[in-house]
Formats: structure tokens, C-alpha cells, sequence
């Protein structure tokens, strides 16, 4: 059971989150400061930022779940989107920090027309809404365990401090917390949990004496799926509008590409440790019914009072940074490249504040209706995923390093590769990863067969506009 002072601590962390919303209103002045802070995050608050909001509640507890049942190769969910946001850091710091866009889908539009943009925004919005319907719907079940309330309860009370701090304070509100969230989750886990554990072991030699063999070897989980984490992680974390959105926050292009790549380094340390703690959770806990549980069942038995609390935080911490961020970047995308382009006048800045934020409070309501509703992990999820790698992440390479593709052969490919990511779906089901294999395949071949047949003349003036916007 969880002791009164554990409860006092996720109690005290709590309202903290939700006072630095209020804190951070008097910084919100205009719509840049609400969606990416104003552009001016420095080391200190970049790194750990982006940070967390790539490692959540399946990072945490799937990972250390998968290190449970396959020893360190468990690590590759984690390391996979660690080598995702390092892609990112390394292919396309230069071009975001020049873009002076808020969205992915805007940046498309730039390059390739409003129909691309609209089209990638529908994909992205509904990809980043359900991202934070599987947060929430952790939230809830992280908090219905500890205080013993009912999960849609605990849903209903954790979506609701995560989207009442997100629209009081915007960006900077998910900055701040973001930044005490990774270290709550470093020190809680890393410092902490892990080293406890393997004390409790008799050391990382009596570690290793313990866990069957197989644990051991790095490709115990199978290459297969390795392959399906490269496919599904890799590639959505260099294009997901969550980790975009917060790369558009640095106030420079060396803060962008070093602060995205130590990020990304952090992400494989945090995977190493993971898997780590789940290999201890194997040898302390044979005989957990639910893997998720080996962190806070390891932390329940073998850690003082006060201390669970903090792990606990730890816990919340990796799944409320992303459920945070997901909301604020479907909200973006929504008003940004589906509401704005269409509207008939133009909004003052300060209209456009409130707009964002009313469609935040709408997002957020309706990704804790669906928590409520679907109450486990959806595979609507794979979906988007699937949508979102498969007919998205070409056309931004190409509207970064492929000056030849036009609007009407971006336009082309998106519509064929999502067709062939949908057709998939329904032939192999929900699951299969071959979907984003294929689109990816289909939205190449596409894009080439345009040029060949479709770009052999000069662009005409206004796509070389567009071009050399980025």
C-alpha cells in the first residue's frame, strides 16, 4: 500500500502543475509565445523538454515491461524513438529553424499548396489526438491505483489538470513542467529505482548469474520486431507534430540540432535503463500477472516511504508530459491548417489566442471523452501511426532536399500511399505494420514516377516561391 506521505507528495506535485499554468499566463502575450514559447528556450530547458515529451507512459512502463519478459533488448522500443528524434536533430535542424512555421502541415502547405496542407493536417490532428487519449487513459490508471478511485474518475481528474495547465499557460506552461517532469523521471528511475534494484539483486554480477541467458543477448526479442519499432518509431518521431512543435521552441539553430540530438541520446540511456529495471523486476517479482507493473511493484517492496511517491511521480510524470503535449499539438494543427487558411477575415493576434485556446479546451474534452469511452490502449493508435509514417514522412524529405516535386505529385503520392495504408489495414488488420512499409514504398514510387513523367519542365513561378520559402 502507498503511505500517506507518498499520497501528500503526488498530491503536492500535482497542484505544482497546476500553479505554473496560472504562473505562466502572465507570459502568453501573443499567439507565438502560447504555441512554441516565443522561440527563446536555451539548453537548460530545451533538452529536458524534448525530452519528455517523447518518453511517456509506453517508454516507461512498456519498456521496463519489455525488459521484464526479454531481458536488454527490451531497450529497443525506447532507442528506436532515441534514433528517431537523433534523425531529426541531424536531417532537418537547419530547415526547421529557418521555416518560421507552427505546424508540419504548414510547412507542406508552404512547399506544396493548401491542399497538401489540409489533406497532412486531418492525418496529423487525429494522430496526435489519439496519442493523447493513450495518455490519458494511463493517467488513469497510474491514478486509480494510487488514491483507490475509479478509473474513468481518475481519467476525468488527470485529463482535467493536464488541459487546465496546458491552456492557462500554453507552451510555457508545457515547457516548465515538461522540465520538472524529466528530472522527476531521472532521478526517480534512473537514480534511484535502478540502482535500488540492483543492490536488492546483490549487484549487476549477481544480475547476471540470475536472468536466464537469453536476457543477455541483444536481439532476444526477435529482429522482427525490432523491425516493426524502427518502422512505427523511427519515422513518426522525426515528423510528429508534438516533437516539431517543440523543436520551433529553441531559440537558435545550434540550440535545435545539439539540444535535439542530446535528447535523443538521453532517450537510449533512459531505454538502457528500462529494460534494466525490468530484467531486475524478473529476478525480484517472477511472478507479476502484468509486466506494466514492474516499476511500481518494485518500488512498492523495495523502496522507504517518500520515495515511492516520487517514482510514482516519475511514473505520471513521462505520461502527463506527452498527454500535454499531444493535446497542445493537435490543438495547433486544427487551428493553424484547418481553420485559419479557410477563414473569410483576417484574426488579430489576440483573437487568435483565444481561438487556440477554445479549440484546446474542445480537444482536450473530447480525448478524455474517448479515454472514458474506450478505457485501453486503442489500435486506432497504429492507425494514425501507420498514416502518419506512411504517407507523410516522404513529402516533408521532399520538401526539404527534392526541389523537382511539385504540389500536384505531393498531392498525388499522399492520396495514393494513404490508400495503399488503409487497404492493408483492412486486408492484414488493425496491426499490421506492413502498412507503413508499404506506404512508405508506394508513396516513393509515386513521388518518382511524377517527376519522371510529370516535372520534366522548369516549375512554374509560384512553386519556386514556395520553394524558396524553405
Amino acid at each position: 500500500m502507498v503511505n500517506n506521505l507518498d499520497l501528500a507528495v503526488m498530491i503536492f506535485y500535482l497542484l505544482l502543475l497546476v500553479t505554473i499554468g496560472v504562473i505562466s499566463i502572465r507570459r502568453i502575450k501573443s499567439q507565438k509565445e502560447f504555441l512554441i514559447a516565443g522561440s527563446r528556450l536555451g539548453y537548460g530547458l530545451y533538452v529536458p523538454a524534448m525530452a519528455a515529451v517523447v518518453l511517456g507512459g509506453a517508454s516507461t512502463l512498456g519498456g521496463s515491461s519489455l525488459g521484464y519478459l526479454y531481458g536488454i533488448s527490451g531497450m529497443w522500443l525506447v532507442v528506436m524513438i532515441g534514433l528517431g528524434i537523433l534523425g531529426m536533430g541531424v536531417l532537418f535542424s537547419k530547415k526547421l529553424s529557418a521555416a518560421n512555421v507552427y505546424s508540419v502541415s504548414e510547412l507542406l502547405g508552404k512547399r506544396f499548396g493548401k491542399e497538401s496542407r489540409s489533406l497532412s493536417a486531418v492525418v496529423m490532428a487525429v494522430y496526435d489526438l489519439m496519442v493523447a487519449v493513450t495518455g490519458i487513459i494511463a493517467i488513469g490508471v497510474v491514478l486509480s491505483t494510487l488514491f483507490g478511485w475509479s478509473t474513468t474518475f481518475a481519467m476525468v481528474a488527470g485529463g482535467v489538470i493536464v488541459l487546465l495547465y496546458t491552456i492557462l499557460g500554453g507552451m510555457w506552461a508545457v515547457t516548465l513542467t515538461d522540465v520538472i517532469q524529466f528530472w522527476i523521471m531521472t532521478v526517480g528511475l534512473i537514480f534511484i529505482l535502478l540502482p535500488t534494484s540492483i543492490v536488492e539483486i546483490g549487484g549487476v554480477n549477481s544480475l547476471i548469474d540470475k536472468v536466464d541467458p537469453s536476457f543477455l543477448s541483444l536481439s532476444n526479442i526477435g529482429g522482427s520486431q525490432i523491425f516493426s519499432y524502427f518502422l512505427l518509431y523511427f519515422f513518426g518521431m522525426m515528423i510528429g507534430q508534438d516533437i516539431w512543435q517543440r523543436a520551433f521552441t529553441a531559440k537558435s539553430e545550434k540550440i535545435l540540432k545539439r539540444g535535439t540530438i542530446l535528447a535523443g541520446l538521453y532517450c537510449i540511456i533512459y531505454a538502457i535503463a528500462g529494460a534494466i529495471i525490468g530484467m531486475a523486476a524478473s529476478v525480484l517479482l517472477p511472478n507479476l500477472n502484468d509486466p506494466q507493473q514492474a516499476i511500481p511493484e518494485l518500488a512498492v517492496h523495495f523502496l522507504p516511504i517518500g520515495l515511492v511517491g516520487l517514482v510514482i511521480a516519475a511514473i505520471l510524470s513521462a505520461v502527463m508530459s506527452t498527454a500535454s503535449g499531444t493535446i497542445m499539438a493537435s490543438a495547433t494543427i486544427l487551428v493553424n491548417d484547418l481553420i485559419l487558411p479557410y477563414s473569410r477575415k483576417e484574426l488579430s493576434d489576440k483573437s487568435k489566442l483565444k481561438l487556440t485556446r477554445v479549440v484546446l479546451l474542445i480537444v482536450g474534452i473530447l480525448a478524455i471523452l474517448i479515454s472514458v469511452w474506450l478505457k485501453n490502449i486503442v489500435v486506432a493508435l497504429d492507425v494514425a501511426y501507420a498514416l502518419l509514417s506512411g504517407s507523410i514522412f516522404l513529402p516533408v524529405l521532399a520538401a526539404f532536399f527534392w526541389k523537382r516535386v511539385t504540389s500536384k505529385i505531393v498531392l498525388f503520392s499522399m492520396a495514393i500511399s494513404s490508400f495503399v495504408v488503409l487497404l492493408d489495414l483492412i486486408i492484414e488488420g488493425l496491426s499490421s505494420l506492413n502498412a507503413i512499409l508499404f506506404g512508405i514504398i508506394a508513396s516513393g514510387i509515386s513521388m518518382l514516377i511524377g517527376v519522371i513523367f510529370f516535372s520534366s519542365n522548369p516549375p512554374d513561378e509560384n512553386i519556386e516561391k514556395k520553394e524558396s520559402i524553405l
